[in-house]
């Protein structure tokens, strides 16, 4: 008799049974756990003050985008979105020069996020608005998982984000060593051109489902392989979504569940092109492997 897999029901609480006090507890988490603010909105965040002065108010978090130096603040509440709040991001973007305005909150009027939706439309480069929903979930009695879904964005943000991305790669000793790698690793398995060309970036991405994909990634010491959900879904969702399978992912893959990425590295001095082969070998290898077990895992494929 095969043994029914029993799943958890996935379930959404308060924002406050995470957070009793919008001040005193959510503002300073998100301070401390920016990095999951940039993987859903895609930019980097470096924390730069908290409760910023504005005159008389004062600004929840005032961050810096590290790739180009410009300002980037960030409102967040605890309830519906207000027209408080809209008032307020309009008077801290005049006083703090910001560029980038982050407005979250658990969920957000019709007119609030056609405010947004205009400011968008109707200012230029390079200032740009997001709305941001923040939630909590969790699967049981399982630790509680903050979400964060973009709701409103920038026109062609996307587009933008890539193209500075690649703009900022021209030229810089990084850049030209991450591009002579992957030449080099493309020469080895031209087959490996069917997901993508070479580029100045630090990671590859080939698609093992519908919404996962695996990394092969370069890094200064070593080279590795990791899963992610596509671009705007946080590591938190995506742990969200693989825990039911956790234990049958990493028996395949031989990786640990830590933020449900599954990674797996090659410690190796990578700036050395007498290891080349083995790093472009290991990670065809691994990332081949990778999708194979996930494809199993999540789609029930043999």
């Amino acid at each position: 008799m095969t043994d029914v897999l029993t799943l958890g029901r996935l379930e959404t609480v308060s924002v406050r049974s995470a957070w009793a006090h919008e001040a005193l507890a959510f503002t300073p988490w998100l301070a401390q756990n920016l990095d999951r603010l940039s993987e859903a909105i895609g930019i980097p965040l470096e924390h730069v003050q908290s409760e910023a002065p504005v005159s008389t108010f004062a600004a929840d978090i005032l961050a810096r985008n590290p790739a180009d130096g410009s300002m980037v603040l960030i409102e967040n509440q605890l309830e519906g979105s207000d027209h408080g709040h809209l008032g307020q991001i309009m008077t801290y973007l005049a006083g703090l020069e910001a560029q980038t305005i982050v407005w979250i909150a658990p969920s957000f009027r019709d007119a609030h996020r056609s405010a947004i939706r205009w400011l968008n439309q109707h200012t230029v480069d390079p200032f740009a608005f997001f709305a941001v929903e923040v939630r909590v979930v969790r699967i049981g009695d399982s630790a509680m998982a903050p979400l964060f879904d973009v709701v409103e964005v920038p026109n062609q943000w996307e587009r933008q984000v890539q193209r500075q991305a690649r703009e900022s790669a021209v030229a810089s000793p990084r850049s030209e060593f991450r591009r002579a790698f992957w030449t080099h690793f493309l020469e080895r398995h031209p087959e490996e051109t069917a997901f993508g060309a070479v580029k100045a970036e630090p990671s590859r991405w080939k698609p093992a489902t519908s919404d996962l994909f695996v990394v092969e990634y370069l890094a200064q010491d070593e080279v590795g392989v990791f899963v992610r959900g596509v671009w705007g879904v946080s590591p938190e969702a995506r742990a969200v979504q693989l825990e039911p399978f956790a234990q049958r992912l990493q028996d395949g893959l031989g990786a640990p569940f830590a933020k449900g990425a599954f990674t797996k590295v090659l410690p190796i001095a990578s700036r050395e092109p007498a290891n080349w082969d083995r790093m472009a070998d290991w990670l065809r290898t691994e990332s081949d492997r990778y999708v194979e077990v996930v494809k199993q895992v999540m789609e029930g494929t043999n």
